[in-house]
C-alpha cells in the first residue's frame, strides 16, 4: 500500500519523551556532556526491544538524562511535531512527566519554558493544535504526585489535565484519590493508564475512584463483559496504541489484537502511537499496520478518526471542522 495516507486525526496518547529518537539522543549526550552506553545509532537503537513494560521503562528512564535544557525540551517537541504534521495529526494532547527532569536535576522552569516555547505557536507553525497533560509517576507514590501537583500549579495556563503512568502493577489507582481530586477542583481534565499490565478490574477501579474522562490502553477491559459494558454505557474513551502493545508483548501479535473486537463492542476506541521510536512507528504506522495486519477497512479507520476527535478535549467547533476534514478524506 505506497500510497497509503493516514486519515487526519487527534493523537491522544502520545509521551512526548517517548519520541526522543537516538540521534537526539547521542546529540544530546555530546551536547550536554551526559554519558551514555554507545555512541552509535544502531547500537542504541538495537536495545530497543522488549519484554514486558518495566524493561522498556529502564531503556527508557536511562535515556531521558540527556534532556538538561530548554534548548533539549524545545527540540524534543518540536521533532514531534515535525513527524505528526507528516502523520496527518490535527489535534495532539501530549503527555509529559516532569517528575523524571526533576530526579535528574532539571528545573521545571526549564522543562515548561523548552516544552511551550515549541508547542505555543504549534497551530500556525505545523497545523497542529496541541495541548500538555502532565502525568504523575505512580511508582513515586501518591505523597510525590501531590507535591508535583502543587510545583505545577503555576504553570496551570499551560496544561489541560492529568494522566498517570509508569509501573502499572503495585501502584493502584487507590493511593492517587485525593491528588486527582484536587485536580479536577482545579478544572484539570483527567486521564489514566489502566489495563495495559493490570487486569479489568484496574480499569473498572481507575473510572470509579479517580472519576477519569479516558483511559489510557485499555486493551485488559476486553476480559471481563462488565467492565466493556461500563466503558460503552459511559462513552469513555480508550486511547489504544497496537503497536505498543506488540513490542511490550501485552498482546502475543496484531494478529491478535483486540481492537477491532473493542469497535465491534461499539467502545469509543482510538489509535495513537505512545513512544513511536521505540514501538515501531508513529500514528500513522499505526493506522497502516490495521489495514495491513488486521484487515481493518476504510470505514473501521473512519470510524476510529471519528471517535479520536470525540474523545478530544476540544471545542464543538474544532470537533465539527476535523470530523469534516475525515469525512472529506474517505469520500
Amino acid at each position: 500500500m505506497p500510497d497509503f495516507v493516514p486519515p487526519p486525526s487527534a493523537e491522544l496518547h502520545l509521551h512526548i519523551e517517548g519520541t526522543i529518537e537516538p540521534e537526539h539522543i547521542i546529540e544530546m549526550s555530546r551536547r550536554n556532556g551526559v554519558p551514555i552506553p554507545s555512541m552509535d545509532v544502531d547500537e542504541l537503537r538495537a536495545r530497543y526491544a522488549f519484554s514486558d513494560l518495566q524493561s522498556f521503562l529502564d531503556l527508557h528512564y536511562s535515556n531521558l538524562t540527556v534532556l538538561r535544557t530548554e534548548r533539549d525540551f524545545f527540540e524534543l517537541a518540536t521533532g514531534y511535531l515535525d513527524r505528526a504534521a507528516r502523520a496527518n495529526v490535527r489535534r495532539a494532547e501530549i503527555f509529559f512527566d516532569p517528575q523524571t527532569h526533576i530526579g535528574n536535576g532539571t528545573p521545571l522552569s526549564v522543562v515548561m519554558s523548552g516544552l511551550t516555547r515549541a508547542l505555543g505557536d504549534s497551530e500556525r507553525t505545523h497545523g497542529i493544535s496541541s495541548a500538555l497533560i502532565m502525568c504523575f509517576l505512580r511508582d513515586l507514590g501518591a505523597q510525590a504526585a501531590d507535591e508535583m501537583l502543587t510545583a505545577i500549579l503555576p504553570y496551570r495556563e499551560h496544561i489541560i489535565g492529568v494522566g498517570l503512568d509508569s509501573t502499572e502493577i503495585g501502584y493502584g489507582p487507590e493511593l492517587f484519590v485525593d491528588v486527582y481530586a484536587r485536580a479536577a477542583a482545579e478544572g484539570l481534565r483527567l486521564v489514566a493508564h489502566a489495563g495495559e499490565e493490570g487486569g479489568p478490574e484496574t480499569v473498572a477501579a481507575t473510572i470509579e475512584l479517580l472519576h477519569v474522562e479516558r483511559i489510557d490502553h485499555g486493551i485488559r477491559a476486553m476480559e471481563d463483559p462488565r467492565v466493556v459494558e461500563l466503558l460503552r454505557s459511559r462513552r469513555i474513551p480508550v486511547t489504544v496504541c497496537p503497536l505498543s502493545n506488540v513490542a511490550l508483548r501485552a498482546v502475543p501479535s496484531l494478529a491478535e489484537h483486540p481492537l477491532p473486537r473493542m469497535l465491534a463492542e461499539g467502545l469509543m476506541v482510538t489509535v495513537s502511537s505512545d513512544d513511536p521510536p521505540y514501538f515501531g512507528g508513529y500514528v500513522d504506522a499505526n493506522y497502516r499496520a490495521l489495514v495491513d495486519e488486521l484487515g481493518m477497512t476504510a470505514g473501521d479507520l473512519e470510524q476510529l478518526a471519528m471517535n479520536s476527535f470525540d474523545a478530544a478535549f476540544i471545542t464543538d467547533a474544532q470537533r465539527v471542522h476535523w470530523q469534516d476534514e475525515v469525512r472529506a478524506h474517505f469520500a
